[in-house]
């Protein structure tokens, strides 16, 4: 005990002379100390290897200013230094130090210029002489001795020295000489590692850890500033005060780059603000405008930043240095975009289009997998367990929460945001999703927002559906991560294996340009049948599947024992083992015709696991927690097809999308105090230089114009004005349009009256169908959205008061009313609007359990085409909850073609665009079934389309499933007596399955016609009394 005692009294004895040794060589007059010494340049600074970069990923890792082996350059290459030019500042005061000098620095492909007076080079030598007597100094402390042991010893070199003539005595023919001699020295100095990685220099020359990093772009001015706290534009986030009392000044290393400004703390490295570079950006000095002696006031959208600097000359440099960099590096920033956009125009970047969810959750997958540094999420609902690749023949490899985990464990950032619910009004549990994916690894931070009582948004959303993967690579579009939106073109009802759709359309792998060779659909399970040794096999043990988990339970069926093992083991794939989809032991589960790569494989798979397997107007979701649990009976209750689109952009358009994430994360971190701890970063948009250096490239894109548009606010970004650029581009877009438009909503409530809707959409449609029959030209518009909205409720008994106030204000803008599409074209064109557009859902059949089983598909796509040529996929509703901006958040592409193939419009030749062109062949083919090369499809605005293809489809579909099902809803239901009549007669599906099947022959892919008159002579909006009617209007448009 009293030797440990007495090793701690020694231990502290030496702290404490350590401690009193630095005071004491802080304090030396280093006039009196000149070493005659050994600084010795260790590394060789023409590397033969060439300069090794400075990962992106070292943003995350910044250390204090002061600790020794801080990487701040760029190993194996020199710092050149020249001195530019001298300007002379006269002064009423007697200033001993008159000349400024400008000095540029050049490192690697930065080039950055500082100014500097002849005092600050004699107070910058002064420290160096004292830093090199407390370096000689054995001081028994950890830091200092690593300081010592990186000081490695080689030819001698003597310490360069200053001119000793004083400034003022120099002449102006002397200028030229004495910059000389001062570009002599720094060179010196920057070529002894001692004094070049001290952090007294790298001050002096406008240097940190971020300053060389490639991705982050030129370098910009950088130094010590005193930083004000306050100023953000949020409420509640500044103290309540007025006085100076309320201001806390703190040192900060302030760091320009090209899009935006961070300050750091120089004690610990961490990133402490960043600000964005926008449309308000602005730079203003003097203490009128500052309220601070020497003050700069930076403003931008989100904050205005008030700093000081300690002379009225210095907060000039300091405006003119950010001014210029930023006026030169980042104009786009500055400025307002077409639509109101935050984002540029940004030509020849890589797109690609999806139509349903296959496709889209393969791509992202392989994405994420070649993430090298982030990844960003964002959704309104993210369901950790979902399979991104299906069916699942690898284990668990390609369930979301897997890959995930494995691009931690490889280093890769993963920074995920979800939307807080109001967890009474819904269950999607974004609390369960936010624990399990925390407790994957600490490099996946996973913030929600808004938080209610706070913030005071209880009636909004948070509702992108985002994935970016480096900064590079962007998914934008209508598809959550989450539970019930994978499907394919098949659309299926069932996921027990005894039935096979009976007029099934042939899927087709995703591709933007309809070729010949599209005719079957290809799952490869691997590009070879791969050996044992594979790498594909040495996977991590995590990979393996969890059977207790996996399992689904079945019922027996009375099919051949056949087993895909066998199959898989002739083509040497006998060790993709997913007990989830392969089940060799037991006869249960479903029993289906896998087409995978290797042929036609009949085995036993379920694409639909657990709470995937979903009908949510039948049931909403619940126990989210248990994965794996199923929640209906799939031997009973068809589920719910999900119909949705997305897409992907590449270089600057991803950029921009990644921008705004970064927006929204940093906004969120200053906002919610529990994300403000440095183990939830700040984040920062790499630069537009470098969009263009693509590491990884998502197959089959194609060329166009891009830009990016969204719905953004102060509750949701944390900006002074609100942005509606989805909303200004939908109405440029038709306004503009041609020929024809093509809509899929999942919502169509618009026509404005000012008081309860507001957005233009639907005015703007009709009023280009008025102009059409004014100038007597062919336009068709065709409005695809789903036969009920998306919420639970029996339709049988009238679906309950949310899904008929969503029914009412559909319905509004369609048909009824005065305000409706329907309303005022009659008043012009009497009938004829039949030749303009067409209202139209989706529904599909199947046989389950010896059953004849139907229900609608779920369209959920957010998109637009125009004549095309242009096409706009995103997240936003059309309706003023995603339009208006100031309501939900959304984000979306508008996608203009470079690249054309010869077509066909209203009969004539016509050079489309291949990204809209394939994709309204690819929406047409799925509706209508048929191929993407059917030749019916080709002209969209032709009478023998448009009236004998699709609108005949649509009335053929509809009354054969009007015959057979008795289908709800209906345009014989006009109110809620006649629904319980019409639901009480006899189906033909049940009286006479047979002759059933037969009619459902004559069935063409999904298209049916929207019903106009169902319960028309009701009021669907929530009677007084109901919860539903205490909700603001808003709420349901």
């Amino acid at each position: 005990m009293s030797l440990r005692a007495e090793s701690h009294a020694a231990t502290s004895r030496l702290k404490r002379i350590a401690a009193d040794m630095s005071n004491i060589i802080e304090s030396l007059d280093t006039r009196d100390l000149h070493f005659e010494g050994e600084e010795v340049d260790s590394e060789v600074l023409n590397d033969p290897k060439g300069t090794v970069c400075i990962p992106f990923s070292a943003i995350y890792h910044t250390r204090g200013f002061k600790e020794p082996g801080t990487q701040a350059y760029l190993t194996g290459c020199p710092v050149r230094v020249r001195v530019l030019e001298v300007e002379r500042f006269t002064s009423t005061k007697k200033v001993p130090s008159p000349n400024v000098y400008t000095i540029e620095l050049t490192h690697g492909e930065f080039t950055w210029q500082v100014k500097r007076k002849f005092k600050h080079f004699q107070e910058f030598h002064r420290e160096l002489l004292r830093y090199k007597a407390f370096v000689r100094i054995p001081i028994p402390t950890r830091s200092h001795t690593v300081r010592r042991q990186s000081i490695k010893r080689g030819e001698p070199r003597q310490m360069p020295s200053l001119p000793h003539t004083a400034e003022s005595t120099v002449r102006e023919e002397h200028f030229s000489s004495r910059r000389k001699q001062l570009e002599d020295y720094l060179t010196k100095i920057l070529k002894m590692p001692m004094y070049r990685n001290y952090h007294g220099t790298m001050e002096f020359i406008g240097v940190n850890q971020l300053s060389f990093i490639h991705d982050l772009g030129p370098k910009g001015i950088e130094g010590f500033i005193m930083k004000r706290s306050g100023g953000h534009r949020i409420p509640g986030l500044n103290c309540c005060g007025q006085g100076r009392m309320c201001y806390r000044w703190s040192k900060r290393w302030l760091v320009v780059k090209d899009s935006f400004l961070l300050y750091m703390k120089p004690d610990s490295g961490a990133i402490a603000f960043v600000l964005l570079v926008d449309k308000e950006f602005n730079i203003k000095i003097g203490q009128k405008e500052t309220e601070t002696k020497y003050g700069l006031q930076i403003d931008n959208l989100s904050r205005s930043l008030i700093l000081k600097c300690n002379s009225y000359r210095h907060a000039q440099w300091w405006r003119q240095g950010i001014d210029e960099f930023i006026r030169k590096h980042g104009k786009d920033f500055l400025t307002e975009h077409r639509f109101g956009s935050y984002a540029a125009v940004q030509k020849n970047t890589l797109a690609k289009w999806y139509v349903n969810a296959k496709w889209y959750f393969e791509d992202v997958a392989n994405a994420m997998e070649a993430a090298k540094e982030e990844i960003f999420i964002t959704d309104w609902w993210l369901s950790p367990e979902i399979f991104m690749k299906r069916p699942v023949v690898e284990g668990n490899r390609w369930r979301l929460d897997y890959i995930l985990k494995r691009k931690a464990q490889q280093g890769v950032r993963i920074f995920v945001m979800l939307y807080k619910e109001v967890e009474l009004a819904l269950g999607i549990n974004s609390e369960y999703s936010k624990r399990t994916l925390m407790h994957l690894h600490p490099n996946i931070k996973v913030m929600r927002h808004p938080d209610h009582v706070s913030s005071s948004v209880y009636l909004w959303a948070h509702h992108e559906k985002l994935v970016i993967v480096d900064q590079s690579v962007a998914f934008v579009g209508g598809i959550d991560l989450a539970y019930g939106r994978w499907d394919d073109d098949e659309h299926r009802l069932t996921d027990v294996g005894s039935v096979k759709r009976m007029a099934a359309v042939k899927s087709v792998s995703s591709t933007n340009l309809a070729s010949a060779a599209e005719s079957s659909e290809l799952v490869p399970l691997q590009p070879q049948a791969p050996s044992p040794e594979s790498p594909l096999f040495q996977r991590n043990a995590d990979d393996a599947p969890d059977v207790s988990k996996m399992k689904g339970v079945g019922k027996p069926k009375k099919f051949s024992r056949f087993s895909i093992y066998k199959h898989l083991h002739k083509h040497g794939m006998h060790h993709a083992d997913s007990v989830s989809s392969i089940d060799s032991e037991s006869n249960k589960g479903s029993i289906r015709s896998l087409k995978t790569g290797v042929g036609e494989l009949l085995g036993e798979t379920r694409f639909w696991h657990g709470k995937d397997y979903c009908n949510f107007v039948f049931k909403d979701w619940v126990q989210l927690d248990k994965p794996f649990a199923d929640f209906i009976d799939r031997y009973t209750t068809p589920r719910m097809p999900w119909h949705d689109i997305s897409s992907v952009v590449h270089g600057k358009a991803a950029r921009d999308v990644a921008r705004h994430f970064i927006q929204r994360w940093n906004f969120t971190k200053i906002m919610k105090p529990k994300y403000r701890s440095l183990s939830y970063p700040f984040l920062l948009p790499k630069s537009q230089q470098t969009a263009n250096e693509l590491k990884y490239q998502v197959p089959e894109a194609v060329h166009a114009t891009v830009q990016v548009i969204r719905s953004a606010a102060d509750w949701s970004a944390g900006i002074k004005y609100h942005e509606e650029s989805i909303h200004n581009a939908y109405v440029s877009v038709i306004e503009n349009s041609k020929h024809y438009i093509y809509i899929e909503n999942q919502f169509f409530i618009s026509c404005a009256d000012d008081k309860v809707v507001w957005n233009k959409i639907g005015d703007a449609i009709a009023q280009r169908i008025l102009k059409a029959h004014r100038e007597n030209k062919r336009f068709r518009v065709y409005v695809v959205i789903p036969l009920l909205p998306g919420f639970e409720g029996d339709i049988s008994t009238g679906g309950g008061n949310a899904l008929q106030a969503i029914m009412h204000f559909n319905y509004r803008t369609m048909c009824r009313g005065e305000n409706s599409i329907l309303a005022q074209l009659k008043t012009e064109v009497g009938d004829k609007w039949i030749n303009y557009i067409s209202f139209c859902g989706l529904r599909t059949y199947a046989e389950l359990e010896g059953k004849l089983v139907t229900e609608l598909i779920y369209v959920h796509s957010k998109l637009l085409i125009a004549d095309d040529d242009t096409v706009i996929i995103g997240s936003a509703n059309i309706n003023d909850r995603s339009m208006l901006g100031k309501r939900d958040s959304e984000m979306a592409i508008i996608v203009q073609d470079t690249e054309t193939v010869p077509s066909v419009m209203d009969g004539e030749d016509y050079s489309a665009g291949k990204f809209a062109l394939s994709l309204r062949l690819r929406c047409f083919r799925v509706v209508l079934g048929g191929s993407d090369l059917n030749p019916e499809h080709q002209d969209p605005v032709c009478d023998k389309f448009f009236k004998e293809v699709w609108i005949s489809t649509a009335a053929r579909n509809a009354t054969i499933f009007d015959k057979v099902f008795r289908c709800l809803p209906s345009d014989q239901v006009n109110n809620l007596a006649q629904l319980r009549d019409f639901i009480n007669k006899p189906k033909l599906a049940n009286d006479d399955p047979a002759k059933a099947a037969e009619e459902l022959k004559k069935i063409r892919g999904f298209l049916v016609q929207f019903p106009f008159r169902f319960l028309e002579e009701e009021y669907l909006l929530p009677s007084v009394g109901t919860k539903e009617s205490m909700v603001p209007m808003e709420v349901w448009t």
